[in-house]
């Protein structure tokens, strides 16, 4: 895909919900694109996708979220999915241990699929149901220290930091890709003889183009 088509955003990034089936991932996708919630929400085929448009630091974002299915049967179909991806939302269901024990599953899988810069995020959804709690918040938080990942308990229901989560994601990935921009202009002069500057404002949109293209997802 080609980078800000029709100059309709500066950035498309590609954000991959995992976890296992039931945990809430559809209406995640749903309470952040659409701001809707379906009680009756069935398990996700293969794969779903919608996208929404944002602004970050006066650039704007267009996340591509894909939700991935959680059942087993479904995972040679998922995997291909990874391919792209920039950012990672690894949920789990707060009522339900297994989900969280299966998270270090998720990572490996991500990891051995995805980019190794990938932004990963761990959401312990399903928070207003506190009551039928089974995963305590300092044992996930513990997890998440422990392998590097930013980490918030989420209620899709609710509408419970949803929002915040992607953009806390999308606000480090573009974060990360501002730094590339920066690297590879101090790179080309370097190569041709100009000193460095500090503090130099740099046009992201236009210095960023290859390595945008190279995060961006194809379609």
């Amino acid at each position: 895909m080609t980078h800000r088509v029709d100059h309709e955003y500066d950035y498309l990034f590609k954000i991959v919900l995992i976890g296992d089936s039931g945990v809430g991932k559809s209406n995640i996708l749903s309470r952040f694109t659409r701001n809707e919630f379906c009680l009756e929400s069935k398990s996700t085929i293969g794969v779903e996708f919608a996208t929404r448009t944002l602004q970050i630091e006066g650039k704007t974002i267009k996340a591509q979220i894909w939700d991935t299915a959680g059942q087993e049967r479904y995972r040679a179909i998922t995997s291909a999915y990874y391919r792209g991806a920039v950012g990672a939302l690894l949920v789990y269901d707060i009522t339900k241990k297994q989900t969280f024990d299966n998270v270090q599953r998720w990572l490996r899988e991500l990891r051995d699929h995805a980019d190794s810069n990938i932004v990963i995020m761990l959401a312990g959804n399903k928070s207003d149901l506190t009551h039928l709690r089974a995963v305590q918040l300092d044992e996930a938080q513990a997890m998440a220290e422990k392998e590097g990942l930013s980490f918030l308990e989420t209620s899709a229901l609710e509408a419970t930091n949803v929002e915040n989560a992607f953009q806390t994601i999308l606000s480090e990935i573009y974060q990360i890709i501002s730094k590339k921009a920066l690297a590879a202009q101090e790179a080309a002069r370097a190569s041709v003889g100009a000193p460095p500057t500090q503090g130099t404002t740099i046009n992201v949109t236009d210095s960023a183009t290859t390595s945008t293209r190279r995060a961006c997802c194809s379609t």
